[in-house]
């Protein structure tokens, strides 16, 4: 069992940047990848970025490739989401989940969610 708690979300202009965390809780951090994906309003969950298991492999959403970078730290049982380039269409609600498996791009294929933390991108 892991229990995910994301933070770092609020409201930024187009062309800002943020910074997602999620702490995990428990010793076994390490043995998860790591996912994030969004939901904004009337459209269903996106993938937005992978990262395995050790931090070596990761995979990202065409939307967000070269804007976003995910990143871990298993010491701290904490993994990121760096946003840079914002823009409105990224609004939307961000949760991380994790999963012993990997690569898992489906949302319905992960065990464990927070419980998501909003990102809110003005124009």
């Amino acid at each position: 069992q892991v229990r995910l708690v994301e933070s770092g979300g609020g409201l930024v202009q187009a062309g800002g940047s943020l910074r997602l965390s999620c702490a995990a809780s428990g010793r076994t951090f390490s043995s998860y990848a790591m996912g994030w994906f969004r939901q904004a309003p009337g459209k269903q969950r996106e993938f937005v970025a992978l990262i395995n298991w050790s931090g070596g492999s990761t995979y990202y959403a065409d939307s967000v490739k070269g804007r976003f970078t995910i990143s871990r730290d298993n010491a701290k049982n904490t993994v990121y989401l760096q946003m840079n380039s914002l823009k409105p269409e990224d609004t939307a609600v961000y949760a991380c989940a994790a999963d012993s498996s990997y690569p898992r791009f489906h949302w319905g294929e992960y065990n464990f969610w927070g419980q998501g933390t909003q990102v809110t991108v003005s124009s």
